[in-house]
């Protein structure tokens, strides 16, 4: 099925909304990918030990040997990385590639769709069903877009799609931008295409999700040299910092590596428990995914409602809404740990139950 939409609504301002919007200080937050409060101890020390170096500007020496490392741990030459003040940073450079028509996977994070909107960059949204788990279907791309836009795995809707389909979608004259800002959750990084060479494939890795580096701003792409320079051409000097590029080091050290993969699996199994406990509550549907985050609907009419209440008994979740192609019965939560997840639980089913005996819409 073609769920091409070739227009947009002109607001972006929908698009700019981000889950640390709903996590207001205080509040239990369900509503931030970011696993924990802060680095661990041996990142933290990594950093520390690198503010010495904050009365120099960043050095080609120092953005040299975060390149070899994130190479050396994709398999892939330095000259294939390009150090980015987070994957952010990377999707307002999209405009610097000039496309004449971008599409972007729906529902899915929204920033690359708004920095080339903001860009005048016309933008087709490419729906995906939940009929089928928001499965990817190549075909469905118009072959006329010259920049393809998907997250894997998909967020908010947490799909892990595979490989082949999302290389599919590559095509001679065309740049395909994979956001595997998640991959690193994902055990054994199943699905990537990070250390492939695929003419035209951008790929694009965060640590801020995994090693709770919001704050820092720092990833990286993975590509083509000549795509990486025009992606790069606009930007000012020094904009990756110090500690970002040494952040880059550290995380992609071998030793930083197992330790990202064993917390993916503690992840998926906590991922596991989280659903089932979610899937218990009447009302509630977990909708079908792999990222440490889940998907989830609410009473039809009553989600605006339910997420009030929680907000209101101190829980934050990431609303659904501004994510096109859902409603404001749709909410993510991130996966937390069990005790949190108690509240949670407890929070949708006096919510959820309030609706159920008749509560107005």
């Amino acid at each position: 099925m073609d769920h091409r939409h070739p227009g947009a609504p002109d607001d972006v301002a929908p698009l700019r909304h981000h889950g640390d919007v709903d996590a207001e200080p205080g509040l239990l937050d369900f509503a931030v990918n970011v696993q924990g409060s802060g680095p661990p101890g041996w990142l933290r020390d990594r950093l520390v030990a690198a503010l010495d170096d904050l009365g120099r500007y960043p050095s080609a020496a120092h953005d040299a040997r975060a390149r070899e490392v994130v190479a050396a741990r994709h398999g892939r030459r330095p000259d294939e990385v390009l150090l980015l003040a987070g994957s952010a940073e990377g999707f307002a450079l999209l405009p610097a590639l000039r496309p004449r028509l971008a599409a972007v996977l729906h529902p899915g994070f929204t920033e690359p769709e708004a920095a080339l909107r903001d860009a005048g960059v016309p933008v087709t949204r490419v729906l995906t069903s939940v009929a089928d788990g928001h499965r990817l279907h190549p075909a469905d791309v118009p072959a006329e877009a010259d920049l393809v836009v998907v997250g894997n795995p998909t967020n908010p809707t947490g799909v892990l799609h595979p490989a082949a389909d999302v290389a599919a979608l590559a095509a001679p004259g065309r740049v395909l931008l994979v956001d595997e800002a998640f991959a690193d959750a994902i055990p054994g990084e199943g699905e990537s295409l990070a250390a492939q060479r695929i003419q035209g494939v951008l790929v694009f890795r965060s640590l801020t999700k995994t090693w709770a580096l919001a704050g820092l701003r720092a990833g990286y792409a993975l590509g083509e040299p000549g795509l990486l320079a025009r992606l790069a051409a606009p930007r000012p000097p020094w904009p990756v910092s110090t500690l970002a590029c040494e952040a880059v080091i550290a995380c992609c050290e071998p030793a930083a590596v197992a330790e990202a993969e064993a917390m993916a699996r503690r992840l998926a199994v906590a991922r596991a428990e989280q659903e089932a406990a979610l899937t218990a509550v009447p009302g509630v549907e977990v909708l079908p995914g792999r990222a440490p985050y889940l998907l989830l609907r609410l009473p039809d009419g009553h989600g605006e409602r339910v997420r009030g209440e929680l907000r209101a008994s101190g829980i934050a979740v990431r609303r659904g809404d501004t994510f096109p192609g859902l409603g404001p019965d749709h909410i993510r939560v991130a996966v937390r740990p069990r005790e949190q997840v108690e509240r949670l639980v407890a929070g949708l089913h006096a919510a959820c139950a309030r609706t159920a005996v008749g509560s107005p819409a």
